[in-house]
């Protein structure tokens, strides 16, 4: 948790960073799927032609969110914390950390050097996710959190999922008990459309290799279109 500190000094300036696409040069939720097929946990036809016609509801701002988590929970659904996190060890390895992109770190630790507060809010699951911020040592991450029941995942989604909508709701209710950040101070960095309400939202909102929609949308209202991919 941010420390709240005095709230009567200066609001903290707040930096949000969509996490795939834009930190990432690529989707960790649609590599994980291609890691569970690669590792043989799943039929390799069958999942994969799920998985990118989930993914092509994201790209076009349609997706079921929790049916796609359910499906990209289900082929670890009896398996315990120790063997969860054993095989996202390896995920996050194998697949994750090349596609970090380093000028994506540069920006959060530009962000970071000078003090603010660094939040990275994706619509990705929690578990998924959590290792990844580490690897961007941002202060925050806000991510669509899982129902564990037993020690096992039951598919569902705890909360407020962050997507669209829900990912500025999930925003402000964090803000609500960090009283020293405020969006009226803020800064967001997203390659897609689908994170249009925060965008709206945000003292200034920036575009990272922005896909057509976004790209479009920006121009039209002025925000700034940057690239961190060499």
């Amino acid at each position: 948790m941010w420390n709240l500190g005095n709230p009567y000094q200066m609001l903290t300036r707040l930096a949000l960073f969509d996490l795939d696409n834009t930190l990432l040069a690529g989707d960790s939720d649609n590599a994980w799927g291609e890691f569970l097929i690669r590792k043989r946990l799943v039929d390799e036809d069958s999942h994969r032609t799920q998985n990118n016609e989930f993914y092509k509801h994201y790209l076009e701002g349609v997706l079921d969110i929790h049916a796609y988590v359910q499906f990209t929970l289900s082929p670890i659904s009896d398996y315990s914390k120790l063997q969860r996190e054993s095989l996202r060890a390896e995920f996050v390895e194998e697949e994750v950390l090349p596609m970090i992109l380093e000028e994506g770190k540069q920006l959060v630790n530009r962000h970071r050097n000078v003090g603010d507060c660094c939040v990275i809010i994706t619509a990705t699951n929690s578990f998924i996710t959590n290792p990844i911020a580490e690897q961007f040592k941002v202060d925050k991450l806000l991510a669509t959190d899982l129902e564990v029941i037993n020690d096992r995942f039951t598919g569902n989604i705890t909360g407020t999922p962050c997507y669209k909508e829900g990912k500025l709701e999930k925003l402000e209710q964090w803000l609500s008990l960090n009283k020293n950040i405020a969006l009226n101070n803020s800064i967001f960095y997203s390659d897609s459309i689908n994170d249009m309400p925060l965008l709206e939202k945000v003292a200034e909102a920036v575009a990272v290799d922005p896909d057509e929609k976004l790209s479009q949308a920006s121009q039209e209202k002025g925000w700034p279109i940057i690239s961190l991919r060499n």
